[in-house]
């Protein structure tokens, strides 16, 4: 079966373009020209992958980008004619998967798209089955969700409480760059007592007791001006 892209462009002659290549790669690709109806193909339709440009009318991309982000799992590629560091920290922070500045070749735009389908899929294969024990393998990092424990290449990892809880929830969310602001409200709650510095500390921590070179982490990695993702 074909995948399924949509594409979120309100420049036509360039959605034409890029669905032409696509097409000719062997995808389904669908077009609409504003966030709006790109949120409402999203709510008719599945898809597989998404190319959404920012700078829409109406809803701009990256008020789609969070909307998709509360609903859906999917990869993104943003596309802009803006190079500038900002829009790239905001578009990561908000969940994007990839970010290319136009102009860009057709054929760089079809070599991405296969790249984080075979990357999500290769996502799927890894977190879409857990064993009757909660069980969530990741190289050699072992999660056992139900009872709590953590293993590093066989040898358990003792994990405070609110480390396990971020560790877990990064995994589950791996890829996904998250901000100390957000992780902070997502684990410790609105109404904790403290602030997101508490993240850094936690992090530093779970990379001590996980990671082989803390200083060079292969699993929760540091995403300079955006906060922290969980490294598939």
């Amino acid at each position: 079966m074909k995948k399924k892209i949509l594409i979120v462009e309100d420049d036509q002659s360039i959605a034409n373009l890029q669905k032409d290549y696509l097409v000719l790669s062997g995808f389904s690709v669908k077009i609409v020209n504003s966030g709006t109806d790109g949120l409402k193909a999203l709510e008719e339709e599945t898809f597989d992958l998404i190319i959404l440009d920012i700078m829409l009318p109406g809803i701009d991309g990256f008020e789609v980008l969070k909307t998709i982000r509360e609903k859906e799992d999917i990869p993104v590629l943003l596309v802009s004619a803006r190079a500038e560091e900002i829009y790239k920290i905001n578009g990561f922070g908000l969940g994007a998967d990839d970010y290319i500045t136009k102009p860009f070749s057709s054929g760089e735009l079809v070599a991405r798209v296969n790249a984080h389908l075979n990357k999500f899929e290769r996502m799927k294969e890894r977190f879409g089955h857990v064993d009757e024990g909660g069980k969530i393998r990741v190289r050699g990092l072992e999660i056992q969700k139900e009872a709590r424990r953590v293993f590093v290449n066989g040898k358990e990892v003792t994990l405070a409480h609110k480390e396990f809880d971020l560790l877990l929830f990064l995994l589950q969310n791996a890829n996904r760059v998250f901000g100390k602001e957000e992780l902070f409200e997502r684990i410790w709650g609105m109404d904790a007592l403290g602030d997101a510095s508490t993240v850094t500390v936690h992090i530093a921590r779970i990379r001590e007791k996980i990671e082989e070179n803390p200083s060079k982490p292969q699993y929760i990695g540091t995403v300079w001006g955006s906060g922290y993702r969980f490294i598939v």
